[in-house]
């Protein structure tokens, strides 16, 4: 079995540098993903995002950012870490974005986590398209699992 590894993209019809900004800034980034991130992303950050809706949190490793061009982390350190990397393409007024997602083991059980990985990190890019183009709050990530919201969660 080969090793699953996840690559997702889109364009987001925003300069890059609002773009990068929106991953790599809390403050935005709770818009459309994690409702809360207790810093800004820099190299050698350890940093915690928070899915308030679900009462559930990861920490992530910032190993490489390179301004308007790359995010890399170890993603969820405290179990089976992987590897995520954002890539970050000016085309104009516009920008390129993927998400890569490596380092996931060559199971079924890898190969299920990628799967899962694949769909997370898509409705991810669409929230900030839908964020960044038109200012519109998406409710994808907490939609997605309605039944695991948790239920004092005021969001």
């Amino acid at each position: 079995m080969q090793t699953p590894m996840v690559q997702t993209g889109i364009l987001i019809r925003r300069p890059v540098d609002e773009v990068y900004q929106a991953f790599t800034e809390p403050g935005v980034t709770s818009w459309f993903w994690f409702t809360h991130g207790d810093r800004r992303l820099s190299p050698g950050a350890t940093v915690t995002w928070t899915w308030g809706m679900y009462g559930v949190s990861t920490r992530v490793l910032v190993k490489d950012v390179q301004v308007n061009r790359r995010i890399l982390v170890d993603w969820n350190l405290d179990d089976q870490p992987t590897e995520v990397e954002w890539r970050f393409e000016a085309r104009g007024k516009t920008t390129w974005v993927e998400i890569f997602n490596r380092g996931f083991p060559a199971t079924d059980e890898g190969v299920k986590a990628a799967l899962d990985a694949m769909e997370g990190f898509t409705l991810v890019l669409a929230g900030a398209k839908l964020w960044l183009e038109r200012a519109i709050e998406p409710t994808f990530i907490v939609d997605r699992f309605p039944d695991q919201v948790l239920p004092d969660w005021k969001g």
